[in-house]
């Protein structure tokens, strides 16, 4: 965006080259949103629990429980 403002603000700056960078521009623009939309519109909608979400399926473990090795 500072390069086009400098671009618009100096005088000898060709008319042909503003239209180029600013196409340039929305052509990026449309992409980048179009992406994103993509992403969007694939992206999974189910919720886990967080149980789904264990590495393991193995058995809970016991939170307050200390187990600890007695010698």
């Amino acid at each position: 965006m500072r390069v086009l403002f400098d671009a618009i603000t100096k005088s000898e700056t060709d008319k042909e080259d503003l239209s180029i960078l600013i196409m340039s521009l929305q052509h990026q623009n449309y992409v980048l949103s179009n992406s994103m939309m993509n992403l969007v519109k694939k992206w999974p909608t189910i919720h886990q629990t967080p149980e789904d979400q264990t590495t393991t399926k193995e058995v809970k473990p016991k939170f307050g429980t200390l187990f600890g090795i007695t010698i």
